[in-house]
């Protein structure tokens, strides 16, 4: 099936399931915008140029995608994959290059499809909770069944990462133990073994990236991967792009979660799956095996980008997470902290209330069951608890200009063709066969526009397939109408403005990654920006669950006695004539 068609489908299937619903839309928008259609007096037309000769993705090339996620490019050969272990016999594979999520599938990027309607909204109680708080926006979603997943990732033009995908991504082509090498895993290198005790946002250890780029693959969140489950992934298994078994009662989880042993950190353990299973520390990532190039969107949230940010020098206070409990059925997390720091609450649904005890000073913290708290700890003599990001100006991206009314950047396409002072802010001008041209780099966060890649012996923003000749921010109405593999679903391309318009309401992706939206300001900050101050640390942790989960919907999912049985720790028991029932 050609990408177009499965755009055509899609977007079809959108609009039958947004017919049968109207899913809130947690994420940040604005209106459509009123946009003024090129100038017909404008010449877009260009002689033709001379062909261009491109390196291609390298190990670890990052590019932006339509869902605010970041893909990082990992080339094809052989790795060592397995352990060793009876269920993970060591041995070699190989794979063709693929693209594959840098982080998690985030609270906000799966916010956004359900609002346009693609995707199914969770229906755990406590994850209800967070994925619609742009709070928790760069928290890995969880609660997702492996089909919810699967239909995300397929929304996106890719799917759930096989096996030997998944864990090539995460040890490399070595046979790491652990995605940062083989030293011992410590609190430094990921969330695990309790040392964050709540879910952390997806970019918070980068000095814990894979030999290619990515993140949190050890500890945060377990993830779905495409595979059926085999006891034994064994030599009966093809060598060459394996897949797994054809079929299954269960599919495979990878990695481990915030609430994992230490000793479970290695990225080689596997553990079965249920398809209708769902839980508060299971994501999921995405692979994109070619991305195609998307026609860009007509509006995107306008963000100050994290490299602007100043940063004082001081001592940062000490803080930990001391203890959790329930008390007459309600969640309490007790912090303690340096005498003399300041503490702000940062999460809207949790209050603290401070004591001495013993000489030590306490935070006791309450909030939603099973809910995520975070309070940021201060060393007062280090002057602002965070950078003034209210004096910064905000951006866009090359190909956008800013509206200053809305905060919100419109696709502007200019001409291809140098002016008097060269080619406009934020694009590169190059030589081919003769003739300077404009062409689109990256943007102010250092990553081109979404869809392409930088090119190194381009020197510019390239798309995996089209090259260097997708006009991206470039006024070419025709070339663009053919060269751009149409929009997501949910979306229709308009070829007056050469961009994807939402095909109900004003529903446009929320903020990059990485960042929140400040209503205040109109734009996109730095999630981390009062974290980043020098003098500040952020801790974060899970309130424990003191109420039973509501589990009715898992269990009517579930089809057959058997895996009805193997979920029975979820409350699920097989009923005659009834077929699975949640029995608390």
């Amino acid at each position: 099936m050609s990408f177009r068609t499965f755009i055509l489908i899609t977007v079809v299937l959108a609009l039958v399931a947004g017919a049968c619903a109207a899913p809130p839309s947690p994420v940040p928008t604005q209106p459509a915008p009123s946009l003024v259609p090129p100038s017909p007096e404008m010449s877009t037309d260009v002689p033709t140029l001379a062909p261009v000769v491109l390196a291609g993705p390298q190990s670890g090339s990052s590019m932006a995608w339509m869902d605010n996620s970041i893909l990082v490019y990992v080339p094809g050969g052989d790795f060592v994959m397995g352990s060793g272990a009876a269920d993970a016999p060591q041995r070699s594979v190989t794979l063709d290059g693929y693209w594959i999520y840098k982080t998690e599938v985030t609270n906000g990027m799966y916010a956004y499809c359900v609002s346009v309607g693609a995707c199914s909204p969770p229906v755990q109680a406590n994850v209800v909770q967070q994925y619609q708080n742009p709070f928790y926006a760069n928290i890995p979603m969880v609660g997702v069944t492996w089909d919810m997943a699967a239909n995300y990732c397929a929304w996106v033009g890719g799917g759930l990462p096989t096996e030997a995908q998944w864990e090539k991504a995460a040890r490399g082509v070595s046979g790491a133990q652990y995605p940062w090498g083989n030293e011992e895993p410590e609190c430094g290198l990921g969330n695990f073994g309790g040392c964050a005790g709540a879910l952390t946002e997806t970019t918070a250890y980068p000095d814990s990236a894979s030999p290619f780029g990515v993140l949190d693959m050890a500890g945060n969140v377990f993830e779905w991967v495409n595979d059926y489950y085999a006891e034994s992934y064994d030599s009966s298994i093809p060598a060459q792009n394996p897949t797994g078994p054809g079929s299954g009662e269960f599919r495979v989880v990878r990695g481990s979660s915030f609430e994992s042993p230490v000793s479970q950190a290695a990225v080689t353990i596997r553990r079965p799956g249920a398809n209708a299973f769902s839980s508060h520390d299971l994501g999921f990532r995405c692979v994109v095996q070619e991305p195609q190039p998307l026609a860009p969107m007509c509006q995107l949230p306008s963000y100050i980008p994290s490299g602007g940010l100043p940063v004082d020098s001081c001592q940062t206070p000490e803080a930990r997470v001391a203890v959790d409990y329930c008390e007459n059925k309600r969640p309490y997390t007790r912090l303690e902290l340096s005498q003399g720091a300041t503490w702000n609450v940062q999460t809207v649904d949790t209050t603290c209330t401070e004591a001495t005890v013993n000489g030590i000073r306490q935070l006791t913290c309450t909030g939603s069951d099973s809910g995520i708290g975070q309070v940021t700890v201060c060393n007062p003599a280090c002057g602002s608890a965070a950078p003034d990001i209210a004096q910064m100006d905000p951006v866009c991206d090359p190909g956008y200009s800013l509206d200053p009314s809305t905060g919100n950047c419109l696709y502007t396409p200019v001409s291809r063709q140098p002016g008097l002072a060269g080619c406009p802010a934020g694009y590169a001008m190059v030589e081919r066969g003769g003739q300077n041209t404009c062409v689109p780099g990256p943007g102010s966060d250092g990553i081109c526009p979404a869809g392409l890649y930088f090119d190194s012996t381009y020197g510019a923003c390239a798309a995996v397939t089209g090259g260097a000749d997708i006009p991206f921010g470039i006024d070419q109405p025709e070339l663009a109408a053919q060269a751009f593999a149409g929009c997501l679903s949910g979306y229709e391309y308009d070829s007056s403005f050469q961009c994807c318009q939402p095909l109900t309401g004003g529903v446009y992706p929320g903020c990059p990654l990485g960042t929140r939206y400040e209503a205040a300001l109109q734009t996109c900050v730095p999630s981390d920006s009062q974290s980043n101050a020098d003098g500040c640390v952020t801790l974060s942790f899970k309130l424990p669950q003191c109420v039973e989960p509501e589990q009715v919907n898992l269990c009517a999912k579930i089809q057959t006695e058997t895996t009805c049985i193997k979920n029975k720790v979820n409350g699920c028991q097989w009923i005659e004539d009834q077929g699975c029932e949640y029995v608390p």
